[in-house]
């Protein structure tokens, strides 16, 4: 998170970031430029160990694919993680990767402010929980239109589409098969390739 020009409420002297319930602006205006993973609960400071480096490896493929299909067709922007998209006040995440629609460029500011068009998320052994039950939740409740959930362990995508405010399965994927989006016609990707540890 980048430091913001805001000035944060008075507070008592903490002894950890993570004693405090903050807004993002707080935060934003407390804590300086990091590439730390941070993310915003209800309030609470999430912070987690820097990824794996086959997570991080899993990631750029993923970008990769999905940045050059968006690139031909001119259909927005992506990014990929750490960038925070600000849903509330205090409910931020920096989701692995995300793409925005040309329709909805206005939510790139100095951050993302909203909820992208589509989100992925490379599971880490401590993220299955926040990854598979509250980020959907989260995602949901907030429109993001399509969630793929990237699992390197079951070695499984899985993408979720946004249908009359609902997450419903759109496909689970294993190595061989092709994963598809909904969203972005005839955006597709091999799974084997997704997760070849050998590339």
């Amino acid at each position: 998170m980048i430091a913001a020009r805001s000035k944060p409420r008075s507070r008592p002297k903490l002894k950890r970031l993570t004693d405090w319930r903050w807004t993002f602006e707080e935060l934003a205006a407390e804590v300086p430029e990091s590439n730390q993973p941070m993310e915003l609960w209800d309030g609470e400071l999430i912070t987690s160990p820097s990824p794996s480096f086959y997570h991080q490896e899993i990631v750029a493929r993923f970008y990769e694919k999905l940045k050059g299909r968006v690139t031909q067709e001119r259909a927005g922007k992506v990014v990929f993680a750490p960038i925070d998209m600000i849903l509330t006040s205090r409910r931020v995440t920096q989701p692995d990767v995300l793409f925005i629609s040309n329709e909805r460029l206005h939510i790139i500011q100095e951050r993302v402010r909203g909820a992208a068009d589509l989100v992925a998320e490379v599971i880490s052994p401590g993220s299955r929980h926040r990854n598979r039950i509250e980020k959907r939740d989260l995602y949901e409740q907030h429109g993001v239109k399509e969630y793929w959930l990237i699992d390197p362990e079951a070695k499984t995508v899985e993408v979720l589409f946004l249908e009359a405010g609902e997450y419903r399965l759109a496909g689970r994927w294993r190595p061989g098969e092709q994963a598809r989006s909904r969203l972005l016609d005839g955006f597709t990707l091999e799974v084997s390739e997704l997760f070849d540890s050998g590339q």
